[in-house]
């Protein structure tokens, strides 16, 4: 299982971002190349399609591949009352061959993008990762040196972090507690929740900038 939040910033106030995260987290960040290939079943697997995401490590001197597949979030009275969403989650690393058996096993091309940018993994009351991307889109099959930008001026973050079933509410209030330090830069929620920007951003990259992330929270 993972939890998980999602949240948009504009991109003149990413730096600001990272000064931020690098005071909260007291790790470096790591730089994010991933190629994203969606898949999804065809009709002859099942009457209900699955979906699972092939991710490529493009910042790797070898290139990693990862097959990831997302299940159902979580669902009740308990789901509702967390500010974070709990599903199911599946990954595992896999070998540069992996696209090939997936279409050998039926699967179709669903959609491809390119996510860059930087995350930071840190532990903090639970294992969290940030991430901070821009999402593009290839004009061309596999294309990622020719990619645009889906959104231009705005990027992607994310915060997940790994549970079990008998530890989500800890880590679900952890991520929860980590996402207070961000809410003047962004609003972070469940996914398919969108909520836009903060009009505090401007003020709050300002003052971050300003200062140039010497004060630790």
């Amino acid at each position: 299982m993972e939890c998980v939040v999602q949240g948009i910033i504009e991109t003149q106030h990413v730096e600001a971002l990272e000064i931020l995260l690098q005071g909260l987290c007291g790790v470096q960040r790591e730089r994010l190349r991933i190629h994203e290939i969606c898949l999804k079943s065809g009709p002859h697997l099942g009457s209900v399609t699955s979906e699972v995401r092939l991710l490529c490590d493009l910042e790797q001197a070898e290139p990693s591949w990862t097959v990831r597949h997302v299940g159902g979030a979580m669902r009740g009275a308990g789901a509702e009352q967390i500010s974070v969403l709990v599903r199911s989650m599946v990954e595992s690393k896999t070998s540069k061959n992996v696209l090939r058996l997936f279409y050998t096993l039926g699967y179709k091309l669903d959609h491809e993008l390119l996510r860059v940018g930087f995350s930071f993994n840190f532990y903090r009351g639970a294992q969290i990762t940030v991430t901070v991307s821009s999402i593009n889109k290839m004009l061309k099959l596999h294309a990622t040196d020719e990619a645009v930008p889906v959104t231009p001026g705005i990027q992607m973050v994310e915060v997940t972090a790994p549970a079990v079933a008998e530890t989500y509410t800890e880590v679900a209030a952890a991520v929860s507690s980590f996402c207070e330090y961000l809410a003047p830069l962004l609003h972070l929620s469940k996914p398919g929740i969108s909520t836009g920007v903060v009009p505090t951003a401007a003020a709050a990259a300002a003052s971050l900038m300003s200062d140039g992330g010497g004060t630790t929270l």
